[in-house]
């Protein structure tokens, strides 16, 4: 039997987490364990109802979106946060980022979009939302980073951009899991990004995608 993904729903308006609760029922391999009114409660709840996925929202009283994120990411590794706003100001994106969000989505996203998000983040892979790649490119500045690159961190950026996850990256070139995360923390080093998201978007500014 499939694992189900326990989905902690953080979020100030009522509205939009009865929303959520309606979505997350329309697919089987998603359970809503939680749902948080602000981001101290999402914080709260990370440690009672152990999620495999938060989504957050960023405007919300007490802790906001991004303070709540980088305190869930510090003390919860193994939880993935995925941003849900209504916001893709470049400054929100670029903060949310760099406090360890691993997807950004705008609550435009289709409910497709949105349970692929979700399911990426599970694994441990980055969704950002296309307004959200267009902040952090805009970040990475022009330097073109990318050219210290050796042929094996090539290979395994493009996976990286691919969306795949270290175990997955492994498995394809054959190599062992601590070997690809030596590699991916060259890469983004080399970069000057902090994570996969802004790696991502160093891509899409540098026209480094298929």
């Amino acid at each position: 039997m499939q694992k189900k993904i326990r989905v902690l729903v953080a979020d100030d308006h009522s509205v939009v987490r009865g929303g959520l609760r309606l979505f997350m029922l329309a697919f089987s391999d998603l359970d809503l364990v939680g749902e948080a009114e602000n981001g101290q409660q999402a914080i709260d709840y990370c440690r009672i109802y152990e999620p495999d996925v938060v989504l957050m929202d960023l405007m919300m009283p007490e802790v906001n979106g991004v303070e709540a994120t980088r305190e869930i990411s510090m003390k919860y590794p193994n939880i993935h946060v995925v941003i849900l706003t209504s916001f893709p100001e470049q400054q929100l994106v670029q903060d949310a980022i760099a406090a360890g969000a691993l997807g950004y989505m705008l609550k435009t996203a289709s409910a497709q979009e949105l349970v692929e998000a979700i399911r990426s983040a599970a694994r441990g892979q980055a969704t950002l939302a296309p307004e959200a790649v267009t902040a952090l490119a805009k970040k990475s500045g022009i330097a073109a980073y990318h050219q210290s690159l050796t042929t094996r961190e090539w290979e395994v950026y493009r996976l990286v951009v691919a969306g795949k996850g270290n175990s997955e990256i492994a498995k394809e070139l054959m190599v062992s899991v601590s070997t690809i995360k030596y590699h991916v923390s060259n890469i983004l080093s080399k970069l000057g990004v902090k994570n996969r998201s802004e790696a991502i978007a160093y891509a899409v500014q540098h026209h480094l995608t298929d």
